[in-house]
């Protein structure tokens, strides 16, 4: 199993498995409809590549493998395992969550036309308040929230549930209303989980503009 996993990685890395290597074989298996694995190997070595071309390729792959890859192990050192779980877990986890929550401002900033602004760091300790909007001399608050998943959804309102006195404590000192805005996955972008916060933010930002 370990031995299958170093040749699949390596051979996934120099790209050895591409289209313009081994041809296009999802479609030429499909072409070929065969019966048996002997009638797919006479028609891809007839048609496709003779077996030549592969072994040609198994030795490039040995050749990766034993001196690319093998110089680059020998180069590790300790301290680039430890600085490199240090930098998954934690670095490339805050800026994908990062990225996330700025998405999510850039969007909501478009729709409702209004500028958005990094909350002081004061505001979120006491008021549980990510960014905020200026309407005159009044503030909205808003939270912005990365769901890992739709099941995560439940926690995040118990979580708001929770927060409700210190956006009270928001309100009565600002005048504006604490907004929580979801962020959920849609495929590859992320999305906000719940839309009709736009139309309450406009609903408050046309109240403080009375």
């Amino acid at each position: 199993m370990a031995k299958e996993w170093v040749l699949n990685s390596a051979m996934n890395r120099f790209q050895l498995n591409f289209k313009r290597n081994v041809g296009a074989v999802s479609e030429e298996i499909r072409k070929c409809s065969p019966k048996t694995l002997e009638q797919w190997k006479d028609y891809y070595f007839g048609s496709v590549y003779p077996k030549s071309h592969l072994e040609e390729l198994g030795r490039k792959l040995y050749i990766k493998i034993t001196e690319v890859i093998s110089a680059e192990v020998e180069n590790i050192t300790e301290q680039d395992c430890i600085n490199y779980m240090i930098g998954l877990v934690l670095d490339r986890t805050y800026d994908g969550y990062d990225t996330e929550i700025k998405t999510i401002y850039g969007q909501l900033q478009n729709l409702l036309g209004q500028e958005i602004e990094p909350a002081p760091d004061e505001w979120d300790r006491l008021y549980n308040v990510d960014f905020f909007i200026k309407i005159k001399e009044s503030y909205i608050g808003l939270q912005v929230k990365p769901a890992s998943g739709v099941s995560h959804i439940p926690q995040i309102f118990k979580e708001k549930t929770l927060q409700q006195k210190t956006h009270d404590k928001f309100k009565n000192k600002y005048g504006g209303q604490v907004f929580y805005v979801i962020s959920v996955k849609d495929g590859k972008k992320k999305v906000i989980y719940n839309p009709e916060v736009v139309e309450q933010i406009m609903a408050e930002i046309e109240r403080l503009l009375k």
